[in-house]
């Protein structure tokens, strides 16, 4: 065998290697049920919720999954999931009556811990820092950003007084219910990214602006993840009315940090732009991003999925089929993602 076929031979089988690697498989799927919830709270536990009133769950890794309609919500749209393990969960319904639905027995029965009939009302996503302690933020009322909290596992929820939130809102500035991702925490410090005509991210309050497309109500940031070292904060969107234009945009911050007065913990100061993202967007609008480590993310929309290996600078198509949401998988390379079509499906990432 000539030297030239054999490095042929050599690099076709790298490339079909790396195809495999990075190829989406899907593991389940329901007609005519679009999901946007999704948490992955182990290796073996997925659970995700979106229209019709439906939850699918899997206990096993995703080799099987059951799926559950909850009965009475059977019109609702449960856009937001937060899951401890196999039995408990919870669940937020967008558009008044806002509810939020928590299960103790893996899906059996559901227990309303929430209800808000205030016909402006739309949760938009659910976040947890800890096992007790949680946040589900949703559009202003009134001019005021609604953010409820809790602090015992969800079983109780409090408005949160307007007078946290420092910096006013802009016109037309709102937040996307697009993956329930807008949403985060770092030890004490509370993010949340806005959309619409005017784009910002939220830290504690206060809001700095975001060199991301704006100016329409379907334009803007969707989705914040922070790196496993709490080092770097990345941040997806666009327009999902133009979702295969690659006008995205990745905002890293490098986060100022110092010790707090005992010494263990490091709190989140001042966001420092970092990097200049022009040459380095993902490829097109994208709702949903995490990190897999604190080089590797991935990102998926509507018009396809990305993988970037060095911290969003660079980002690969490996996709281009439709997904809302992604997260990690834990203790694995693993990916999972959730979209329209009631599609569930997993990729490994080196």
């Amino acid at each position: 065998m000539s030297i030239y076929k054999m490095l042929l031979g050599l690099f076709l089988l790298f490339a079909q290697n790396i195809v495999a690697q990075n190829s989406i498989k899907l593991l389940t799927e329901k007609k005519g049920v679009s999901l946007r919830g999704l948490s992955v709270p182990n290796e073996q536990v997925i659970w995700a919720s979106g229209s019709k009133g439906s939850i699918v769950k899997s206990v096993d890794g995703g080799k099987t999954f059951e799926w559950l309609q909850i009965k009475g919500y059977e019109l609702r749209d449960f856009r937001a999931i937060h899951a401890w393990n196999a039995n408990e969960a919870i669940i937020v319904a967008v558009a008044a009556p806002s509810v939020i639905l928590k299960t103790k027995n893996g899906g059996v029965s559901w227990d309303k811990v929430y209800e808000n009939r205030d016909t402006a009302m739309f949760l938009d996503a659910i976040h947890f820092k800890d096992i007790n302690n949680g946040y589900v933020v949703g559009d202003p009322i009134n001019g005021i950003i609604f953010l409820l909290a809790t602090n015992n596992k969800g079983e109780q929820w409090q408005q949160v007084p307007s007078s946290f939130f420092k910096s006013n809102l802009k016109k037309g500035e709102a937040f996307f219910a697009s993956s329930n991702s807008n949403i985060a925490m770092l030890n004490q410090d509370l993010f949340f990214v806005s959309g619409g005509l005017t784009s910002r991210l939220w830290i504690n309050g206060f809001a700095t602006d975001l060199p991301i497309i704006q100016g329409r109500n379907s334009t803007g940031a969707n989705s914040i993840a922070i790196s496993p070292n709490g080092n770097h904060l990345t941040i997806v969107g666009g327009d999902f009315t133009k979702d295969t234009y690659a006008d995205s945009v990745i905002v890293q911050l490098k986060m100022h940090v110092q010790p707090n007065s005992n010494n263990k913990h490091l709190s989140v100061r001042t966001p420092i732009w970092m990097v200049d993202n022009a040459a380095g967007k993902p490829n097109g609008y994208r709702s949903s991003v995490t990190y897999l480590n604190n080089k590797t993310l991935i990102a998926c929309g509507t018009s396809g999925v990305d993988i970037s290996k060095n911290k969003g600078q660079n980002w690969e198509l490996i996709s281009k089929e439709s997904f809302h949401v992604v997260h990690i998988q834990p203790n694995t390379k693993n990916a999972i993602l959730a979209g329209s079509g009631g599609r569930i499906g997993i990729v490994t990432l080196d």
